[in-house]
């Protein structure tokens, strides 16, 4: 197969009433990468998901998850994708056993080749393997989302909204298991998440998506340099007056009573930011410095739009 884990075309889905969700996006996404797919709340995110695994039908474009292509192998292509989707949707009355068995099953994994045990000792709820779905916790309830995504063993796996809501036990319960299944069986891994820091943590690469139109693309590190802003911020020793601006430096009082001195790396350094707050007879009693996390980027591309 090719490098990517998928391709997308053209993508383009029109939902009745005439509402344009996804406005011809073309994402190719790397295979074994670690993916971050972001956008605001009706961006087109979900409506690209539910296309990936063969819930929604696209208006126009191409699908091609692990080389197979969504229109001539249907089969294949959703057998190479599994989602865990944000909606705890799950029958109450089976256990997590069961749950896995009949998933496994629908997937024609036969007998011989299923690892509910080994899925359920995974996700941490081997102690729970016989209990109702209905008498877990929502946390439980999403440990056994996951392991109903995995049950076939896809290349690729979509984590829809996974840590909204959840503890922080489980949050970091399920990031391990992500980067144990990407680093060990190199599993493609799609997320969307609403904690950018959990982006900038896990992804390699990241795409932004707004208003049904793709608005970046491109590693995680080369997004953060499209900001290139940086605040320098002073403790001053005793109450000093505000120094004044400049061409390059724009300075602000924090209610915590330090000084911000904002400016641009590429056109300023540090060097002439610390002359600008020497010559103002500001005395320094401690000193940090501040720049663009992915929030500042997200909102820089999306703001506008």
């Amino acid at each position: 197969m090719s490098t990517a884990a998928i391709e997308i075309t053209g993508l383009k889905k029109t939902y009745d009433g005439g509402k344009e969700a996804l406005k011809g996006v073309d994402l190719t996404v790397p295979a074994g990468s670690v993916f971050g797919l972001l956008g605001p709340n009706g961006a087109g995110k979900s409506t690209m998901i539910n296309i990936l695994a063969g819930l929604v039908v696209k208006t126009a474009g191409g699908v091609s998850i692990w080389g197979w292509d969504q229109d001539r192998n249907p089969r294949q292509s959703r057998a190479a994708i599994g989602v865990m989707p944000q909606e705890l949707n799950l029958d109450p009355f089976f256990t997590p056993r069961g749950a896995l068995e009949v998933q496994a099953g629908l997937y024609g994994v036969p007998k011989a080749q299923r690892r509910s045990d080994a899925i359920l000792d995974m996700v941490g709820l081997s102690d729970k393997a016989e209990a109702y779905a209905r008498t877990l916790s929502g946390g439980m309830r999403r440990r056994l989302l996951l392991a109903k995504a995995l049950v076939h063993n896809p290349q690729v796996l979509v984590l829809d909204e996974p840590t909204a809501g959840v503890d922080i036990e489980l949050r970091q319960m399920l990031w391990e298991n992500v980067r144990k299944l990407n680093r060990e069986r190199g599993m493609t891994i799609i997320l969307t998440t609403h904690y950018l820091e959990e982006a900038e943590e896990m992804c390699d690469e990241i795409a932004i998506i707004n208003h049904g139109e793709l608005v970046a693309r491109d590693s995680t590190a080369n997004l953060l340099t499209q900001l290139d802003a940086k605040t320098m911020v002073i403790e001053p020793e005793n109450d000093a007056a505000l120094p004044p601006d400049n061409e390059a430096i724009t300075v602000e009082r924090r209610p915590d009573g330090t000084i911000a001195f904002n400016y641009r790396a590429r056109e300023t350094s540090a060097e002439a930011v610390l002359e600008h707050v020497r010559a103002s007879g500001l005395r320094i009693h401690d000193v940090r410095t501040e720049q663009a996390d992915l929030q500042d980027v997200f909102l820089s591309l999306t703001r506008s739009r």
